[in-house]
């Protein structure tokens, strides 16, 4: 798929990082075919260092070596950067965004010929390699454009095909997402040595219960609800605690969350 391709990745970040990297040991492309930038030089040398990659100050420069660009600057200097590269780019160029609340039609607008864009949002995880990664073509970009998407993504953790309207609630569910659950990981932390554990006893058992419990969920393919209650018998101590958690409104505070963040996301979206 990528044989014979270079991969320019704009804004060599830690996300651009992760994706080199990622990509590398996934043996899906060799180390000369990528060419990194990023805004200082220092960052352009340590990307140099650990990855061994080919990297440039000039994002012009890069896009011209190159026939897939990963644009993985942060959202406020999406413009600029595409301004920048515009002229560069061609329609057997593929844009791949990894900015949130910029749209697709936002980027191609400013482009001067019909290059495939593609939205995508990533999650922290992904730095680790268990991220989520949620994509969206642009209306010159081809399922061959979206297949090396989801193949560079697939790198870092799992993907999800979407129309572009579900973008921003994307971003309040699963890329805001990670914060709320390490508050939940937190208080469950502090509830562990409330009752007597060793903090870092406490979160271990938090945290791996929250990644066997979400493993569960993917593996098995059941409703949560059902997960749950095969963990719930009459009168037993789980029942209780989920009493208390109703009665504190967790369910609709969760929701209230990832509602609020998703209106945010829209907001910015419309500027």
């Amino acid at each position: 798929m990528f044989e014979n391709k270079r991969i320019a990745v704009l804004g060599a970040g830690k996300l651009g990082e992760a994706l080199i990297a990622g990509m590398l040991d996934a043996g899906i492309v060799t180390k000369k075919q990528f060419i990194a930038t990023a805004a200082h030089k220092e960052r352009i040398e340590a990307v140099k260092k650990k990855l061994g990659v080919e990297t440039t100050l000039s994002n012009g420069e890069a896009v011209r070596k190159s026939h897939l660009v990963l644009l993985c600057v942060k959202p406020q200097t999406v413009e600029e950067v595409l301004r920048q590269i515009a002229d560069d780019l061609t329609p057997h160029h593929v844009v791949i965004s990894v900015a949130a609340s910029v749209t697709t039609k936002f980027m191609e607008n400013i482009l001067t010929s019909p290059v495939p864009v593609i939205r995508t949002m990533p999650n922290t995880p992904c730095f680790i390699k268990k991220g989520m990664t949620a994509i969206a073509p642009g209306k010159h970009a081809t399922a061959d454009h979206v297949a090396q998407a989801r193949k560079i993504f697939d790198a870092i953790g799992r993907t999800l095909i979407l129309d572009e309207k579900h973008m921003d609630a994307v971003t309040g569910l699963s890329a805001s997402g990670p914060a709320f659950v390490y508050i939940i990981i937190e208080s469950f932390v502090e509830a562990g040595v409330k009752v007597g554990l060793p903090r870092e006893a406490a979160t271990q058992l938090a945290a791996q219960m929250m990644l066997g419990a979400s493993s569960m969920v993917l593996e098995t393919g059941e409703h949560p609800a059902k997960l749950k209650d095969t963990v719930t018998t009459p009168a037993g101590c789980t029942i209780d605690g989920i009493l208390e958690l109703e009665d504190g409104g967790l369910r609709v505070t969760l929701i209230k969350a990832v509602v609020r963040a998703t209106h945010r996301a829209r907001e910015l979206v419309n500027g």
